[in-house]
């Protein structure tokens, strides 16, 4: 296969980089995300955390044990909460 192959389509990570992340010792889920940026997009690792945790349970032999730690905006929030509004008034 040529060309890069994208794990983290928001982020634009690749295997390799992944990969890269694996040799220089980051073996756990979060330390790979801190290490490549994987998960730090618009979805939130919704689309890219299952094929990381592939690779890094393919590298080590073990699965990852916890997942990546959310950041915001991970609870949606309403538009109406963000300006004050009362969202019962008619």
């Amino acid at each position: 296969m040529s060309g890069k192959v994208l794990v983290c389509r928001c982020e634009d990570v690749t295997l390799d980089e992944v990969q890269k992340a694996l040799e220089a010792g980051h073996h756990d889920i979060e330390s790979v995300k801190r290490y490549t940026g994987f998960g730090t997009g618009w979805c939130q690792g919704k689309q890219c955390v299952v094929a990381c945790a592939r690779v890094i349970a393919e590298h080590t032999g073990a699965s990852p044990t916890l997942p990546i730690t959310p950041r915001p905006p991970y609870h949606p929030v309403s538009l109406a909460a963000l300006a004050g509004l009362d969202e019962e008034a008619p």
